[in-house]
């Protein structure tokens, strides 16, 4: 056979075969008829599985805008395509335990809501896969979200939510090679895991996984060994474990987020390399082989940081992130780094992000990153300013801020309560934490009030500390007054999104609850109900997490609340002191702009 017909036979059948494989578009629409062959959208199916039956493999199914209550099983090679993840819903309450069953390796479905039978009854699932790709679903309402055995599915830009378990893959096949990446998984109950990978592989990259007081957030081998698994660029937080980077052959962990776990921030064993993460207000930061798996990370506010020595350039320091806030479902936190950062290329030289430059630590970093412009925000406002009297000077004190692009403090006095901070009231401009004042008219009657303020070397300057007050008695060489009190601070920032920080001081020990009102006066949360000592502290108020962090930087969980409105609000501080005798109240208004 000459060259040239060889050539145009093999081209006939590569078409004739791809024709093939394109099958029949079909659609599925809720005014639809039960009469095949739904090939348009004049002649579509009223039931999804209804034209799964009559399809054939090659075909893709459009599905318009509606509930269609039924569960699926899917037994040929299909795409099936919803035509809005919000607004197209597949309802399985009440039905299969499986709502969408693919029994056959190939396909792909999109853009749909998918709910499971409801009730949390074991084993049943809103989706289980095959070797299928899944996009821009919702999976909620059902044990577990999505789950696949022995299979090597791809879930990608997906929602999971109130589920008991958020992915699950499982299997002994050790060809089985599993994908979740670009997804938000958010469970919330004591024994659920928010991605669970057993047997196999798994590539997990990009995704958000939170919780409030759920088991672990990447569980790997539970009931089988995983022998391979690469974690990059997540953000886990609230579990009790946040991250299990371990497995047989090959654990990767690199440029994720940890960040408020009650037990461990990561766990690792020989086989994980851990490089360019940022673990932060955890219990333990990570458990494991640092000091010989892992280089290049950065730990922070942690009770403990790591189990073994630091390695050679792990970085202990503020990361500054943009808005450091308890990451939670449609929360405005964000991680970016800011300007001076210390984060800022220090990870791995070997890995680079996007731009070229060497990795930033955390998950904007490395090739799975984003390049973006660093912000230069002024400081926070310097906390716990304390006045006293020592050899007849007002003796302040304050903690040190953590930025690392802090240049000085400006200490401001008035003889004033409440007084505006302006360049008028400066007396002091330095860079330690404390400062010892010489009244102008020292041991003549009067009351001294103080604040502090912070600036970075760009020169922003942050909102003010609180007010210190010390009053200075008349009477020749006597001791001056030190008065230390009560006081509820304003909190900062104000007007805030999404958070803001509370402050408030107790002169003496006392039951102190502090609470939020809106403007009908009915209670929003309670944000400190217990005994506390004698002393300096701020609370976290986030409309929509009730995890806090104390002065001393420990960390509390309570069970979560839904989302408020915008508007002002009210916070209020009872104190009960000794013999149960109320000593303290006061109220103070805020405002959350949305």
């Amino acid at each position: 056979m000459k060259l040239k017909y060889f050539l145009f036979l093999c081209l006939s059948l590569l078409i004739f075969n791809s024709s093939l494989l394109i099958g029949t578009v079909r659609y599925v629409s809720k005014t639809g008829t039960s009469q095949p062959p739904y090939t348009s959208w004049q002649t579509a199916a009223s039931s999804i599985q209804l034209c799964i039956n009559y399809s054939s493999n090659g075909d893709t199914i459009y599905v318009a805008n509606g509930v269609y209550h039924e569960s699926l099983v899917v037994d040929k090679y299909l795409w099936v395509i919803g035509s809005s993840m919000d607004s197209t819903v597949i309802d399985g309450t009440g039905l299969n335990d499986v709502t969408i069953e693919f029994q056959t390796d190939g396909g792909a479905i999109e853009l749909f809501t998918v709910k499971g039978k409801g009730g949390g009854t074991i084993n049943t699932m809103c989706i289980l896969l095959a070797d299928t790709y899944v996009s821009q679903c919702k999976a909620l309402n059902s044990r577990d979200g999505v789950g696949t055995v022995i299979s090597s599915p791809v879930v990608n830009s997906c929602i999971i939510s109130n589920v008991v378990q958020g992915y699950v893959s499982g299997g002994i096949d050790t060809n089985s090679y599993s994908s979740i990446k670009n997804s938000v998984i958010y469970v919330n109950n004591s024994y659920s895991d928010g991605i669970e990978i057993d047997g196999g592989k798994a590539d997990i990259y990009n995704n958000l996984v939170l919780s409030r007081n759920s088991s672990r957030g990447i569980r790997s081998g539970l009931f089988f060994d995983v022998i391979a698994i690469y974690q990059k660029n997540n953000i886990v937080s609230g579990f009790a474990r946040n991250i299990d980077a371990f497995a047989t052959d090959t654990a990767i962990a690199e440029n994720n987020i940890s960040i408020f776990a009650r037990e461990r921030g990561f766990t690792i064993n020989s086989k994980t390399d851990m490089r360019n993460n940022i673990s932060v207000y955890n219990s333990v930061g990570v458990v494991g082989p640092t000091s010989t798996n892992s280089d290049y990370n950065l730990y922070w506010q942690n009770n403990t940081n790591t189990t073994s020595p630091l390695a050679e350039h792990d970085i202990v320091a503020d990361p500054m992130f943009v808005i450091d806030t308890i990451p939670v479902y449609g929360g405005s936190y964000d991680y970016h780094l800011q300007k001076y950062s210390p984060a800022i290329d220090a990870g791995d030289p070997n890995i680079l992000d996007v731009d070229g430059s060497r990795s930033d630590i955390g998950i904007f970093g490395g090739p799975l990153g984003q390049k973006y412009t660093y912000q230069d925000l002024a400081p926070k406002p310097p906390g716990n300013l304390t006045a006293s009297m020592d050899s007849g000077l007002v003796h302040l004190k304050w903690n040190k801020n953590t930025e690392a692009d802090l240049f000085r403090y400006r200490v401001y006095r008035d003889t004033v309560p409440d007084f505006i901070y302006d360049t008028t009231k400066i007396i002091a401009v330095l860079s330690d934490t404390t400062f010892y004042d010489d009244p102008p008219q020292k041991f003549i009657s009067g009351n001294y009030y103080y604040k502090i303020t912070a600036i970075d070397s760009a020169y922003n300057q942050s909102p003010a500390s609180e007010e210190a007050h010390i009053n200075i008695t008349g009477i020749p060489e006597a001791p001056p007054i030190v008065v230390e009190h009560y006081n509820l601070l304003q909190n900062y920032p104000n007007p805030f999104n999404p958070s803001t920080t509370i402050p408030y001081r107790l002169k003496n020990p006392g039951y102190v609850k502090v609470m939020v009102y809106n403007l009908l006066g009915e209670l929003v949360r309670v944000l400190v109900n217990k005994y506390q000592s004698a002393g300096y502290y701020e609370v976290l108020f986030h409309p929509t997490a009730t995890e806090r962090q104390s002065a001393e930087g420990k960390i509390e969980f309570e069970t979560g609340y839904g989302d408020i409105v915008s508007g002002i609000y009210l916070y209020r501080i009872e104190v009960i002191g000794e013999g149960n005798i109320p000593v303290f109240t006061d109220m103070k208004k805020m405002m959350l702009v949305k």
